[in-house]
């Protein structure tokens, strides 16, 4: 078999410019499947690295997948809002180990403010449980203190000591802005890959101070209450958006769901993330195989690229069969012949796809990151992956099967024998 593949390899490189020509298209073809399935695990892992240790997200009665996304990804927006009353009437039901309320609604330049609790920072954890790690800085701690996410931070160069104005709404432009009561930067968390890297939070008594005396987006009466007046004002929340909750034992879990969905005071939605995660995922899901569909199609072209070289050159090969015939090679040893360059032809296209897919990777991971929140991580191929690369390489033999078979009943004479 060393022989053959010695043979065989000698053999290509007389034709070298059309088998790279081959080797290229295999080596993109096997980039694009890997990269796809790849981006596709990954982007599941996110979701479900996106909140961790939580047992209930609640918010305004809603589908699950509507109070998830704008809960923890920050998109889209919430039917209705939670009674600040609700909500401490909730937190204070005996099986709740702690709450963390979030307030919704604000912006700036485009990525959304999140009001919220110190415990925020404590309590909320993303991915296998870690916590939140300030790059710089520490919490809010004064009214108009506002902690910004990695990406928010980096994308609009903001540092430890600059002031930003927070506009009314959610879009990424607003005719409306809190300019009179600006905020200050106090810290910047670590990247964690999640849409925390997207938000700037602040305090919930923050987000009541900058709506003191505003009624359906704008002021009411003309009257404006300054920043320092407000400090002087009672700024408990009248409402929040949502809020994740923690229970004492997870046992009590659909105990606790079912006594929120049933809450008479207003209608409120209990979801249990990981279940609302999965959903997501089934509905996001169907984009990722069908890619995987179109690359795995992408990579049989490359594969009939490579048996049309094949199957082009036999023809004119002919004679070099029949002299390995007339010097002693077997039917069966020019067939093992053409197998050997599928094999070396198929497995040099999937080194340089490989070597192309991680070369991509260390150059786009830090995009990744900045523009999508997405961390791809370089790490060795998965169970999924490898089989791939058999599938590929496997592929690759049955596509030299045919032209192996056709030259295999060639005769010597016929390849002997001129053809006119």
């Amino acid at each position: 078999m060393k022989n053959i593949l010695l043979l065989a390899l000698k053999s290509l490189r007389n034709r070298k410019f059309t088998v790279c020509l081959t080797i290229v298209s295999i080596g993109l073809s096997v980039a694009l499947l890997l990269g796809v399935e790849r981006i596709r695990t990954e982007s599941r892992n996110s979701f479900t690295a996106t909140i961790s240790d939580i047992d209930l997200v609640v918010g305004a009665r809603s589908g699950p997948i509507q109070l998830l996304l704008y809960s923890v990804f920050r998109i889209g927006h919430a039917t209705n809002n939670i009674s600040w009353e609700s909500y401490q009437d909730i937190a204070a039901l005996p099986s709740v180990l702690w709450t963390i309320p979030i307030s919704l609604g604000d912006s700036h330049r485009g990525y959304r403010v999140m009001g919220t609790s110190t415990e925020y920072f404590t309590r909320f954890s993303y991915g296998g449980k870690q916590k939140l790690v300030f790059k710089k800085g520490a919490p809010f701690a004064d009214l108009y203190d506002a902690v910004l996410g990695a990406e928010t931070a980096q994308t609009l160069g903001y540092s430890i000591g600059d002031h930003i104005i927070i506009s009314h709404g959610a879009g990424d432009v607003s005719f409306i802005e809190h300019a009179d009561k600006p905020f200050v930067v106090v810290g910047i968390l670590a990247p964690t890959g999640t849409p925390v890297d997207q938000t700037i939070h602040v305090s919930l008594e923050g987000i009541e101070a900058i709506h003191v005396g505003w009624k359906g987006g704008s002021s009411v009466g003309g009257v404006k209450i300054s920043a320092d007046q407000a400090r002087r004002l009672k700024l408990t929340p009248k409402v929040i958006t949502a809020f994740l909750l923690k229970l004492q034992s997870p046992i009590a879990t659909f105990t606790v769901q079912r006594t929120i969905n049933q809450y008479k005071e207003e209608p409120l939605t209990a979801i249990l993330p990981g279940v609302a995660l999965q959903q997501l995922w089934e509905l996001v899901g169907v984009a990722g195989k069908a890619l995987i569909v179109v690359s795995a199609c992408v990579v049989v072209v490359g594969l009939f690229g490579m048996l049309t070289t094949l199957m082009t050159s036999l023809n004119e090969r002919r004679r070099e069969m029949a002299i390995l015939r007339s010097v002693g090679a077997r039917p069966v040893h020019i067939f093992s012949l053409i197998i050997g360059e599928a094999i070396l032809v198929t497995v040099f296209g999937i080194i340089t796809g490989v070597v192309l897919l991680y070369s991509l990777l260390i150059i786009g991971q830090p995009l990744m990151v900045a523009r999508f929140g997405l961390y791809i991580h370089i790490a060795f191929f998965s169970g999924a992956e490898l089989v791939l690369l058999g599938a590929v390489l496997l592929a690759g033999i049955v596509a030299g099967i045919i032209p192996g078979w056709k030259i295999y009943h060639y005769s010597l004479n016929d390849g002997m024998t001129i053809k006119t």
